[in-house]
């Protein structure tokens, strides 16, 4: 809804008057003191305080001392606010008993609104009754014209209401602030979550990556051992492994490299290593699905010939493919792979079903962004999202780029 012209005005005047008061406080109580002082001193000046007083014969000395007790203390009204009334009070008993009714007296309101607001409930009740005791005082004093209807009843329910309204605006500022306070708790507790999951995650690859380039290194070590008996006595067959030295170090260093990008900073305490999944495992884990109670047809083109680090990642996003349609697809879903190898390394991976087609978990910090954090690794891109219209179900596509050689 766009705001009329003459809200946004006024919206727009808030805010830099608020602006004003927050970078500059003592300028803008400055201001509003200055403003009830020139309008106390205007009545003085003009004499219209002897059109509501009871004795228009009062020294002018008195008048503009009043006028000045009252208005000039307002300084001090958001500092001090209950000091700033008692100091108020011997100025309106004064204005009471001799008559005067200055309206220079009406700032106490001022001041009770600042009780309301910063104080405590027992100080609001001894301000509003020492605010109230001088309108008491003049029904006594002038009791033909300014008797308790004319002037303690009035009196009595414009302070309640000032108090009403000085607590009503305390609530809001309150109730506004504990908002802000636990939206910034939330967003550090959401923030806290997002690093913790992402470091699980990056901790878990670390852990798989760990069985693969131990695997790797195991693998040249004992080349190396072969290599060098081989040397002496077969030529050809210590070429032949010093080849295979050669790839399976490739191989290796382009597992560390993808892998000081995940590292955590601070160590772990060692966990439970296992052999990692790999391709060969895929049956088995269909195999399993379908126990649970899940359809799924397989189909596969070419030959599958990656690195086992490519394998994990491709058997990571399936599982979690079909995990997901498990737990969302609904009794009657059906779902399909359809794995795609090409002779250059790369490959193409798509998991559809016919489930519900309802959102995937993607803020636990499991399920897709580590499915999407596995991918990136390999330089890899990964979609997941409903079935176009009118189909229903959901997809997931993975596609790995062919491996650059390192």
């Amino acid at each position: 809804m766009t705001p009329q012209p003459l809200t946004r005005h006024f919206r727009t005047v808030t805010q830099r008057a608020r602006a004003l008061d927050r970078d500059r406080p003592l300028l803008w109580n400055l201001l509003v003191t200055g403003f009830f002082v020139t309008a106390a001193l205007i009545d003085y000046t003009s004499g219209g305080w002897k059109n509501i007083t009871e004795n228009p014969t009062l020294p002018g000395g008195l008048v503009l001392v009043l006028s000045l007790g009252f208005s000039v203390p307002l300084l001090w009204r958001r500092t001090h606010p209950f000091m700033v009334l008692l100091t108020m009070v011997p100025f309106a008993f004064v204005n009471a008993w001799t008559g005067a009714l200055l309206q220079a007296s009406l700032i106490q309101l001022v001041v009770l609104f600042n009780v309301a607001l910063r104080c405590r409930l027992r100080t609001l009740i001894w301000s509003y009754a020492l605010t109230l005791a001088p309108f008491v005082v003049t029904a006594l004093r002038y009791p033909a014209a300014q008797g308790a209807d004319q002037n303690v009843f009035p009196a009595a329910t414009s302070l309640a209401l000032t108090a009403v309204i000085g607590i009503a605006v305390r609530t809001r500022q309150e109730y506004l602030a504990s908002l802000v306070e636990r939206a910034r708790r939330l967003e550090v507790e959401r923030d806290q979550q997002l690093q913790l999951a992402a470091a699980s995650e990056r901790a878990r690859i670390a852990r798989e990556m760990h069985d693969i380039i131990g695997h790797n290194l195991s693998v040249i070590t004992g080349l190396a051992d072969g290599g060098r008996y081989a040397a002496t006595k077969n030529p050809d067959r210590a070429s032949q492994a010093l080849d295979a030295i050669a790839t399976t170090s490739r191989q290796a260093l382009a597992e560390l490299r993808r892998l000081l990008d995940v590292l955590r900073e601070e160590p772990e305490p060692a966990a439970d290593l296992a052999p990692q999944p790999s391709l060969t495992d895929i049956d088995h884990l269909i195999a399993g699905v379908r126990a649970a109670g899940l359809p799924v047809h397989t189909t596969i083109h070419g030959t599958a010939a990656l690195p086992p680090g490519r394998q994990l990642t491709v058997y990571r996003v399936i599982q979690e493919a079909l995990t997901n349609t498990l737990k969302h697809g609904g009794p009657q879903a059906t779902s399909q792979v359809v794995m795609s190898f090409e002779n250059s390394g790369a490959v193409t991976v798509t998991v559809t079903d016919t489930g519900l087609g309802g959102t995937a978990p993607v803020n636990d910090g499991r399920g897709l962004p580590g499915m999407r954090e596995r991918t990136a690794l390999y330089g890899g891109t990964l979609g997941a999202g409903p079935l176009p219209d009118p189909d229903r179900g959901w997809r997931v596509h993975l596609h790995l780029p062919e491996e650059t050689p390192q």
